[in-house]
């Protein structure tokens, strides 16, 4: 589903008369990330009507018993126990401490009567887990950070799982990317009670953009996912990386998985949490930021190089995920580079040995800067920097390769 869709499914229940869609309760555990757990309190915990901005009742409750420890050591207190996520119109679990381990079943149980008395439940980059185990993502759309999407889609094989998108609005039921996505999806549900000035009021107030557009592919990494680790598939995957620069398809991964086109795609999707052409898309035009970023190679030879047919297929798929043409994302790389620093004149063109372990292949593609590909990507989006961004007033001029608000 369309991350900015708002549209209810006709599975959606009617609010319960003691619950009141102004109050969110804020879900906590022990364990949990505290920047993820303060997204939530500072946007819904704090009266800016003076801005315009609607002002929501917070209950911030204990998900187990306390103190909970969070980042740094910190021990925090909750006000309130599970108890009052009886009167919540909306419940947020900000983040789980660990996706390994099972939430407490007493939370799940909160989680699961609140859903069914019509209250609408969000899940926070690892949140997403919370949901699953309560069941409550069964037969949805669902996202989380992109580093943990295959051991969602692995571990609850009936969730939907996106890694590309930022967040997803299923209607009752929300999740969200990792971290700054947990924001972008807080102010979508600002925008979808209260309008798009009041989330932009309140996106002003926290220096943040009103609305991202695209999804995660621009922060992937080439890492293989630490679970896939031991599994056959890891192989082929491995292999994949490894020859971006040629001419294959899904079908090419099949054959050297032994497996028919059908079961691959299953066995894949729930390896990865991606059907197998979208994840060779991505890893191409990933390929191809980081060709774009180091090397002096055309963009005729950047797509030859990333294993596309033609430079059209390239311009097309780079402008799908990036919402920029590869020339315009180069200019806007330069042109953000500290002054002094020098291209590059080679490629980093082969990573490891076909003969290599499965270990030294993920440590090696997880070498290859997706940090980098992650910040010339924001350059390439808004093509500005500083609080200009967020100011209201006459439009500033773009870089080249901006995307224009939606």
């Amino acid at each position: 589903m369309s991350q900015d869709s708002t549209a209810a499914p006709e599975s959606a229940r009617k609010l319960s008369g003691r619950r009141r869609r102004e109050v969110v309760a804020v879900l906590l555990f022990s364990g949990g990330p505290i920047f993820e757990s303060s997204i939530p309190l500072s946007v819904f915990g704090i009266d800016r009507q003076d801005a315009g901005v609607p002002r929501y009742r917070l209950l911030v409750c204990g998900g187990e018993d306390g103190p909970l420890r969070t980042t740094g050591g910190l021990e925090l207190t909750a006000p309130y126990g599970l108890e009052a996520i009886s009167r919540a119109g909306t419940v947020v679990v900000p983040a789980w401490r660990s996706i390994t381990s099972p939430p407490p079943p007493e939370a799940l149980d909160a989680l699961r009567r609140a859903h069914e008395e019509g209250a609408r439940i969000v899940g926070l980059c690892t949140g997403a887990f919370v949901l699953a185990a309560a069941g409550l993502l069964d037969g949805r759309p669902a996202t989380t950070h992109w580093m943990y999407a295959p051991t969602l889609a692995k571990r609850y094989p009936s969730v939907h799982v996106d890694p590309r998108e930022l967040f997803v609005d299923d209607g009752d039921v929300l999740t969200s990317a990792g971290t700054a996505a947990g924001i972008d999806l807080c102010l979508h549900i600002v925008r979808t009670d209260h309008g798009a000035e009041a989330a932009g009021a309140l996106a002003r107030r926290l220096v943040v953009p009103p609305r991202r557009s695209g999804g995660q592919e621009r922060y992937l990494d080439r890492s293989l996912p630490e679970e896939i680790g031991s599994d056959p598939l890891a192989e082929v995957v491995a292999w994949a990386l490894e020859h971006l620069h040629e001419q294959f398809d899904v079908e090419t991964l099949a054959a050297r998985a032994y497996m028919s086109r059908r079961t691959f795609d299953r066995r894949f999707r729930s390896l990865t949490g991606s059907a197998p052409l979208q994840w060779l898309i991505t890893q191409r035009v990933l390929q191809a930021q980081r060709l774009l970023e180091t090397s002096d190679y055309s963009v005729d030879e950047v797509a030859g190089r990333c294993g596309f047919r033609s430079p059209v297929a390239l311009r097309g798929h780079f402008r799908r995920q990036l919402g920029s043409s590869p020339a315009a994302y180069r200019s806007a790389y330069r042109a953000r580079r500290p002054q002094g620093e020098s291209m590059p004149h080679g490629v980093m063109e082969s990573v490891v040995p076909a003969q290599a372990s499965p270990h030294s292949r993920r440590a090696a593609a997880a070498a290859s800067t997706p940090g980098q590909a992650a910040a010339s990507a924001s350059v390439a989006e808004h093509g500005k920097t500083g609080s200009d961004m967020y100011a209201t007033g006459p439009a500033r001029p773009s870089l080249p390769g901006q995307r224009s608000a939606p």
